[in-house]
């Protein structure tokens, strides 16, 4: 996050904005004038200023994991784009699914999807959850129509009518908590302001912001709004994969594994309300996972 700066020149002190980035295994220091006192907008000005920097640094990044992945897929017979895209939704599904506490191991996701082989002693509702999920993936990488309530609904209800018929397609009606995080959703009175409200910015930004960035923040203010009882985390990923298959870009699997460093991101972002914090990982761990299209 950029750091003000304070600069004495004959007597007087002027403000600035500094942040420090590695570009091609160099750092390099970029400023931004404030003025002579510290503007009232300052959060507003930091996250323009940090803006300006993510597209200098990400964005030429980003588009060279587009055009190689673009190569990759001309590369490919449909075959094996078949079972590329079969590969990955047992890979996301699985991960989604265990972020979200399934008991589900990898091998065993990979049995039920793939092979119909229902592993022993295994929850009946992580077996259920899971093959909804993966139908609803490969459903929505068919979805002509755009992000709305009435879609988000519609898979929220894909994932859940079989294993919690109770909480299926219904926005809550009660106060939610997070467990293990610092960060409280919206009362239930504010849910649908909130979702108008995020609606509303997706439809003026889907075509003007980087879809890489544009998926972040999909993910990051719809989880924020935690609109139900359960499955915003899975609602807020297919989303996020959603605007990255619709602009062409390769989908993202968040790991398991790796889950702890998202959910401080997540925090960190909901908590201070400073929506960059998300932002950079997400573009830090995208293009970590997309790299070799870029060195390809």
């Amino acid at each position: 996050m950029p750091t003000v700066r304070a600069r004495v020149i004959d007597g007087r002190k002027y403000y600035y904005l500094e942040h420090s980035m590695r570009i091609d295994g160099r750092v390099s220091k970029r400023e931004l004038y404030l003025g002579k006192n510290i503007p009232k907008d300052l959060e507003m000005r930091k996250r323009s200023f940090m803006d300006a920097i993510y597209r200098e640094k990400w964005h030429p990044i980003l588009e060279g994991i587009k055009k190689g992945h673009e190569a990759e897929q001309r590369r490919t017979p449909p075959s094996g784009r078949e079972r590329s895209l079969s590969n990955f939704a047992t890979l996301f599904t699985y991960n989604t699914q265990r972020i979200e506490g399934s008991t589900l191991s990898l091998r065993e996701t990979a049995d039920v999807l793939e092979r119909g082989l229902t592993p022993p002693n295994r929850p009946l509702v992580d077996l259920k959850e899971a093959e909804a999920h993966r139908n609803l993936f490969l459903a929505m990488l068919r979805e002509p129509r755009e992000v709305s309530l009435t879609l988000i609904l519609k898979w929220h209800d894909a994932l859940f009518r079989e294993s919690k018929p109770d909480i299926a397609r219904k926005i809550r009606q009660h106060q939610a908590a997070i467990s293990g995080s610092g960060f409280v959703p919206p009362s239930p009175v504010e849910v649908y302001p909130l979702l108008r409200d995020f609606f509303s910015w997706y439809a003026r930004n889907r075509n003007r912001m980087h879809p890489v960035e544009l998926a972040a923040l999909v993910h990051l203010r719809f989880v924020t709004i935690h609109p139900f009882t359960d499955g915003n985390g899975r609602i807020a990923r297919l989303l996020m994969n959603f605007v990255l298959h619709r602009h062409d870009y390769p989908m993202f699997n968040i790991p398991y594994v790796g889950r702890a460093r998202y959910y401080t991101a997540l925090e960190r972002a909901q908590t201070k309300a400073l929506e960059g914090i998300f932002v950079l990982w997400f573009l830090r761990s995208y293009v970590k996972a997309n790299r070799l299209l870029v060195d390809d």
